[in-house]
């Protein structure tokens, strides 16, 4: 189970294709608060939501002859506002993701509402204008799907069916490319969605409308991570030049400022500190070489298309008898300037 709300994606896969799962039942989270790395938000009209993680309190189906019944208490999320404004639907976004392929599975309950009684998920979210969502309804008896344009909500996929409050629903949404599917309790209840490519990627968030008091408890998203433009260079670079020992590509990104590394043959290596070396390698546009016992460590400035050097490329190549430093560049240098070829800017290396 997962401990800790913030923590970092667990690998599950090893290169070059990499698959990741995340884990939220907010038990590390303070009570009385919102969960931190999300966002509150608000679609439509209307204030953003009240989001607090409580203790909910359940009472397990206990056997017929049972003589004790059974109360456990566990963490969950609630949103609380009890706003009746019609077009507002409040919105919990994780910030610590973008999401394109994923599983999401999660159980959401709704409590209580005059106006609404509503709980689902929204993903691939741009923006609080422009996202997916799939919700149940108690008051409205009915599981839809739909997407939301520039705040404008699409004609909806939607299967009515009785939505029983106060007891836990499991909500499983699969996005694979353009297509879409939704399970209601382990049941497809609306066919799969097939959309247009223009939300491929996008956040996940907890959702609600207008007064609901909903709970949302045990979520777990399994994806594949995304690829940046650093990460495919160096897959595929080393799958054209497979005489090369190694590749490593160290940049900065918005999140850390200081030079590390962002791609690589190693996924070890990945977030280490850049060295002397290659921070000189970027700062003065200069080449560095060097030997070891059976390679030799080329280290490149990679450019952008207006020739400036914003990253440093590591070539790790075998050694052979005689061979030079200038052989060594006479080897890399090519295989740079392929790679140099697809890049644009810093931004587009890293995000």
């Amino acid at each position: 189970m997962f401990r800790s709300i913030s923590c970092l994606a667990v690998f599950i896969a090893a290169w070059p294709l990499l698959g990741a799962e995340r884990y939220f039942d907010f038990s590390g989270a303070k009570l009385n608060q919102a969960p931190p790395g999300f966002r509150s938000a608000v679609s439509g009209e209307g204030q953003p939501g009240d989001w607090q993680v409580i203790e909910d309190v359940t009472r397990p189906t206990a056997p017929p002859d049972a003589k004790l019944s059974v109360t456990t208490r566990h963490q969950v999320l609630a949103q609380l506002s009890r706003d009746t404004t019609d077009e507002h639907f409040p919105l919990l976004i994780f910030e610590g993701e973008t999401f394109g392929d994923f599983t999401l599975t999660t159980r959401v309950k709704t409590v209580d509402g005059a106006a609404e009684q509503m709980a689902g998920v929204a993903f691939r979210i741009q923006d609080e204008r422009n996202y997916f969502v799939a919700r149940v309804s108690s008051l409205g008896n009915s599981f839809r799907v739909y997407k939301v344009v520039n705040g404008e909500r699409a004609p909806p996929i939607s299967k009515e069916i009785a939505i029983p409050e106060k007891v836990w629903l499991e909500l499983t949404i699969e996005c694979n490319g353009n297509e879409i599917r939704c399970l209601l309790n382990g049941e497809q209840l609306v066919p799969t969605i097939k959309t247009d490519n223009s939300f491929l990627e996008g956040k996940v968030g907890f959702w609600t409308k207008s007064d609901s008091v909903s709970y949302f408890g045990d979520t777990k998203i399994v994806y594949t991570p995304r690829e940046t433009l650093a990460t495919r260079v160096v897959r595929q670079t080393l799958k054209n030049y497979p005489r090369l020992l190694g590749l490593q590509i160290f940049a900065t990104t918005i999140q850390r400022k200081e030079l590390h590394v962002v791609a690589s043959d190693d996924v070890r290596a990945l977030g280490r500190a850049a060295t002397k070396v290659e921070r000189d390698v970027v700062a003065r546009d200069v080449v560095y070489c060097g030997r070891g016992k059976k390679e030799t460590l080329v280290t490149l400035p990679l450019h952008d298309r207006n020739g400036d050097a914003i990253a440093a490329a590591r070539f790790v190549l075998s050694s052979f008898p005689g061979q030079t430093e200038q052989t060594a560049l006479a080897r890399a240098r090519p295989i740079l300037k392929e790679m140099e070829s697809r890049v644009r800017s810093a931004k587009d290396l890293t995000e």
